[in-house]
């Protein structure tokens, strides 16, 4: 049984933690403001806020290396709700390899909301899960988790395909927070 390491215990952590742990995943959950952990987990899954990613790279940078670390963020101006906070053709994901060189970044879950990962179906579908990185070995791993975990995964290209996959997570979250869809709603991948 292998051990995955989750920042954040929020709606999205925790429900990520349970479709991992479905698969038979060890989950270590570390916390705002736990600063001296240490990471056990190979595969790390930052399921918290944009704006913490850069804490967490500096605390944690030298421990990550190696590692394979999964972004999930949304970089959306909370504020307005109407622009992505990184800068024009990059992504949060590009942004956070810049930040950890050593590390196989990838980035998923920012397609989904938590309740379509809990029930594991969007509509009548089953909730897939993006994948996107430069590291091959890195995304089979993720996608095998995911899929032990009874979701389908799909491999979305290179870490380039971020960018996309964050304009996805950014109008999918408007929609939400505009009661146009609701927050057990999303796009599903139909093959």
């Amino acid at each position: 049984m292998s051990t995955i390491t989750i920042f954040g215990n929020g709606n999205m952590g925790g429900a990520i933690a349970g479709v991992l742990a479905r698969g038979g995943a060890s989950i270590q959950h570390i916390v705002s403001g736990d600063t001296d952990a240490t990471i056990e987990g190979d595969l790390v899954v930052l399921a918290v806020p944009y704006g913490a990613l850069e804490t967490i790279a500096a605390t944690y940078g030298e421990q990550l290396t190696g590692k394979t670390v999964v972004d999930i963020t949304n970089p959306l101006n909370f504020e307005t709700f109407d622009s992505l906070v990184v800068p024009v053709g990059s992504s949060a994901a590009a942004e956070l390899q810049k930040a950890l060189p050593g590390a196989r970044v990838l980035k998923a879950f920012n397609t989904n909301f938590a309740a379509t990962l809990a029930a594991g179906t969007v509509g009548t579908e089953k909730t897939t899960v993006l994948v996107a990185g430069d590291d091959a070995d890195a995304k089979a791993a993720l996608i095998n988790a995911v899929t032990a975990g009874g979701l389908a995964a799909l491999d979305a290209g290179a870490l380039a395909r971020a960018h996309e996959l964050e304009a996805i997570g950014f109008l999918q979250l408007t929609l939400a927070a505009s009661e146009k869809i609701s927050w057990t709603a999303g796009f599903a991948v139909v093959r």
